[in-house]
């Protein structure tokens, strides 16, 4: 689908974000990142294996990886604090997970407990839960994201990898979110899936939601991003205006390594 043109003004800030690695303190895994995103922008984040992308993506969302966090976040130029994943989602952030079976789903529980997960307190009245209130609410989402299921009863784990994908997505949505981090959105999913996500996408995008991509699909990058982020040992080396990316330019900045300065030297 058609790029939706995003809003002039910033909603969403990352500044000078710093973060070092959970098991090895002293390596710094992402380099003083800054990012901004418009509402109803996709922003594509490209870059080879380890450049850091999921790294990124998870501390902004909760600080749920790495140590000694530094730099500041912001919507709607207001400062939030992310330092839970629980405050992440409160300040209106979602992050899908690359590994939907282990981080996206309980896969024993109904497409419709897994979509209500993220959001109890709106199917809840004094700490209880809601039960018709639920199923009717789910019941809803899932008609919306296009999950093709014999009922929302159905064990999430009886679904294939597209429809699995639309109950994330459809979880996350569930909690009103403004931010969505998509990590590897149509990894392990068949071509019309593809097709479908890619749709919701952009119909999230149209709904003034600021979306960041990570995918490893060059075309996947190209065909659906405002602007792509490029990475590269933990840097963002460069942005790119979504009809001038090439798969050409986001390479030479996806191998853009820092040079050391003995061989910069030696270099000169």
């Amino acid at each position: 689908p058609r790029a939706h043109k995003p809003s002039e003004d910033v909603f969403f800030e990352v500044k000078d974000w710093c973060v070092h690695h959970p098991e090895f303190p002293e390596k710094l895994v992402i380099k003083h990142a800054d990012i901004q995103l418009r509402r109803g922008e996709v922003v594509g984040l490209a870059g080879l294996m380890g450049a850091g992308r999921t790294e990124f993506a998870m501390s902004v969302f909760g600080k749920s990886y790495g140590c000694s966090i530094t730099g500041e976040v912001y919507k709607g130029g207001r400062k939030i604090d992310v330092s839970t994943v629980p405050k992440a989602i409160e300040n209106g952030i979602a992050y899908l997970s690359e590994d939907r079976k282990t981080y996206g789903l309980i896969l024993t529980e109904t497409i419709s407990k897994n979509i209500s997960m993220a959001n109890l307190k709106r199917i809840s009245k004094a700490g209880v839960l809601n039960l018709n209130k639920e199923i009717k609410e789910t019941g809803e989402n899932a008609k919306q994201f296009g999950v093709k299921c014999a009922s929302i009863f159905q064990n999430a784990g009886n679904l294939s990898g597209g429809n699995q994908q639309k109950v994330v997505l459809a979880k996350w949505m569930f909690n009103l979110p403004d931010v969505l981090i998509l990590d590897e959105p149509t990894r392990g999913i068949d071509v019309g899936a593809k097709y479908e996500i890619y749709c919701i996408i952009a119909d999230l995008a149209k709904q003034g939601k600021s979306i960041i991509m990570i995918s490893s699909e060059m075309s996947e990058i190209i065909g659906m991003s405002n602007r792509v982020m490029v990475m590269c040992d933990g840097r963002i080396t460069g942005f790119i205006n979504g009809k001038d990316a090439t798969q050409e330019n986001i390479m030479a900045l996806a191998t853009q390594f820092e040079t050391a300065p003995d061989a910069a030297a030696a270099n000169q």
